[in-house]
């Protein structure tokens, strides 16, 4: 009979999931030392190696590849019991475990306070990642609930959008073109744009756009963040697109200018996104629903 350990198997599963002590540690809140520990015992009991290790690298063994399976089983039915549970206590003591793409954390924990104060004895955990990282989450069953922009087409979700996400081309205020309307697309090959990295949502709508326009721009400098584009901007290193939402503080104070440029704004929008099929607490349809009915709503009144 085996002996086995609920703690043992969400270490293993970490571990297997992340091939890696060290990030699996971070992940749980453990020091590395107390992992491999774990991870021994649980060698022990099985009477089986669960990982080998090549090189610096660790890789599944065969029974670790089966453990695995069985440990991802385990945790999802765990996690259903703890649905559960929460569902028989009611709104008053939920949990809500949300990650968001980095641009939507400029109005997500607006929504966030305005929904807790609803619920006040909702806890939430808040995650703000890149769109690679935020769908990895998903994947590996994380988290209740995503906010992102355009949603995967290769996951099994579900996805409602909850409110229109206009992309502009923003300048300093003292570039020439802040002065013109209805300026031709074709004016902006002589600028250089300040992009986002490859994979982001705002890099490829813009890509998508430029390229049905038969245009190439002149790329600047390439970064994993809204806010140094915005900073290098206002700097004059040149222009930038990003969604309005993101830019609302630079244009209320003058830093930042939107400019009048040929079909812009490019309008997309925001969803919430979770995996098809989860079980969602009352707290996670809740929330949702929130989202859904009252966050554009909301947003609108708070910039009023």
């Amino acid at each position: 009979m085996l002996h086995l350990t609920l703690r043992q198997l969400k270490v293993f599963e970490s571990v297997a999931r992340n091939l890696s002590y060290s990030r699996a540690a971070e992940e749980l809140h453990l020091t590395q030392p107390a992992v491999s520990m774990q991870i021994k015992q649980l060698e022990e009991n099985i009477s089986l190696p669960l990982f080998e290790h090549l090189g610096k690298r660790i890789y599944l063994t065969e029974a670790g590849r089966e453990l695995y399976q069985y440990s991802r089983a385990i945790s999802q039915q765990l996690a259903d019991m703890e649905v559960a549970l929460d569902e028989l206590k009611g709104m008053e003591r939920g949990k809500l475990n949300i990650s968001v793409v980095t641009t939507a954390n400029y109005f997500a924990p607006h929504l966030l306070a305005k929904f807790c104060q609803r619920y006040r004895g909702v806890t939430v955990s808040l995650n703000v990642s890149n769109r690679e990282a935020v769908l990895k989450q998903l994947a590996d069953n994380m988290i209740d609930l995503a906010i992102m922009g355009q949603p995967p087409e290769n996951l099994d979700i579900d996805s409602e959008s909850f409110m229109e996400n206009p992309l502009v081309v923003v300048a300093p205020p003292g570039h020439p073109l802040c002065q013109e309307r209805n300026i031709p697309v074709k004016r902006l090959t002589n600028e250089t744009f300040l992009v986002r990295e490859s994979g982001s949502g705002t890099r490829s709508a813009m890509e998508r756009f430029f390229a049905a326009h038969k245009i190439k721009i002149n790329k600047g400098m390439e970064t994993d963040t809204t806010e140094a584009i915005k900073q290098a901007v206002q700097a004059g290193m040149g222009l930038g697109i990003m969604s309005q939402h993101t830019a609302e503080l630079e244009l209320e104070t003058g830093r930042l200018k939107i400019l009048d440029v040929q079909g812009f704004p490019i309008i997309r929008y925001w969803h919430v996104v979770n995996r098809k099929n989860k079980r969602l607490s009352g707290v996670a349809n809740t929330f949702k629903e929130f989202l859904l009915k009252e966050a554009a709503k909301f947003l609108d009144e708070s910039k009023g």
